[in-house]
């Protein structure tokens, strides 16, 4: 109600400048565990049926938010108080950047989506990795990590990439290095090869990049006491034969599992005058296809990697069908921008209702149940 209300304002404002008012007064709520408790008394909902477990983590809810809405782990306390039951942090890259010249995000209302050519800006790998250190030691003790957990339930990832200026066969020195510095603060690590904004980034696709690049971090991995859940952002701008190419290097380094997708390059059917700006677009429109990669990985790991699906989720009804399409979990950030800080609250209470009306006593049990 209040969302409906402020919305209008919000959007008469530059898409980026909207993004940082909202985050600034998320930062200050966070700050205040009176305003914690009272947004966790607003929008909390649990039930047990929504519980799962992932890579051997477990999960309150399957909804979390997608990488890009907390670039700098400013954010993690506000956002668990509003539900979400993951929250992924990044991209972060080794050394700081500003990323791309403003203005860089653009709103698409027609369509609901966005379009973003931010550029992995980042305050840098040592930033964040002291944020989400003093973060934990803000939290209850966690089995796995101290950041698991930060007095919500709220699991913690890290989404890392590399530098712009990094040159493309030198690109596994970034990503080690950021993960050296942010693995020992994050419940899991997310490999982003896949974003359209930084230039031949998704030539980390092909197998002998992949190769060289992930099995470089899970050789680091193994030498941690507590090693982590690797995941792999893709791209849903693949082929199939080049999804398949990932799987199977994928499954031969031993990474966790896949993160599907990342925002895509595609334009067809937008109404918005906002189409033709470049960048990567997430939302609505890409519902269908992130969704497709979702069965066709869920199909070419034979149901054994967990999926986390991205694209387009921003009601019960996209959740559960991103479940039921073989994911694990679900993120959503597009839908946050147009649907306001009610959105995890409604997703859970209508998931839930979902589940029990088509005879599923819990989450675990409509994962892949579509794919035939």
């Amino acid at each position: 109600m209040l969302y409906a209300l402020f919305k209008p304002l919000l959007f008469q404002l530059d898409a980026e400048r909207a993004h940082e008012m909202v985050s600034r007064l998320l930062r200050v709520a966070g700050s205040s565990p009176v305003a914690l408790a009272a947004m966790r008394a607003m929008y909390a909902y649990d039930d047990p049926i929504l519980a799962v477990t992932c890579a051997g983590l477990r999960f309150t809810s399957p909804l979390g938010l997608a990488a890009g809405f907390d670039k700098r782990a400013t954010m993690i306390r506000p956002l668990a108080a509003l539900g979400f039951g993951h929250i992924e942090v990044g991209t972060v890259t080794p050394r700081p950047q500003p990323g791309n010249p403003r203005p860089r995000m653009f709103r698409l209302p027609e369509d609901r989506a966005l379009i973003n050519r931010l550029g992995f800006n980042s305050p840098g790998m040592l930033v964040v990795s002291r944020r989400l250190s003093a973060a934990s030691r803000q939290s209850p003790a966690s089995t796995l990590s101290p950041v698991v957990n930060h007095s919500s339930s709220a699991v913690v990832g890290v989404n890392i990439g590399k530098n712009r200026e990094t040159l493309l066969e030198d690109a596994t020195y970034d990503y080690l290095a950021a993960f050296v510095a942010l693995a020992p603060f994050a419940a899991y690590v997310t490999v982003n090869i896949s974003s359209p904004n930084t230039p031949g980034l998704r030539h980390l696709h092909e197998r002998a990049a992949l190769e060289d690049l992930l099995g470089t971090l899970m050789q680091m991995n193994r030498q941690l006491a507590q090693p982590r859940p690797l995941f792999v952002k893709v791209s849903p701008d693949e082929t199939a034969a080049q999804l398949d190419e990932v799987v199977d290097v994928a499954q031969k380094v031993g990474v966790a599992g896949f993160v599907a997708t990342n925002t895509t390059l595609d334009r067809q059917g937008l109404r918005n005058s906002n189409r033709s700006e470049t960048g990567g677009l997430s939302g609505q429109p890409l519902t269908p296809r992130a969704r497709a990669v979702i069965s066709h990985l869920y199909t070419a790991t034979d149901k054994r990697l967990p999926i986390i699906g991205v694209g387009g989720v921003a009601s019960a009804a996209d959740a559960y069908d991103h479940l039921a399409a073989g994911a694990t979990l679900v993120q959503l950030y597009t839908g946050m921008i147009y649907e306001g800080p009610t959105i995890a609250r409604n997703i859970k209470r209508g998931l839930a209702e979902l589940l029990r009306r088509h005879g599923y006593s819990s989450c675990a049990e409509v994962i892949g149940s579509a794919v035939q």
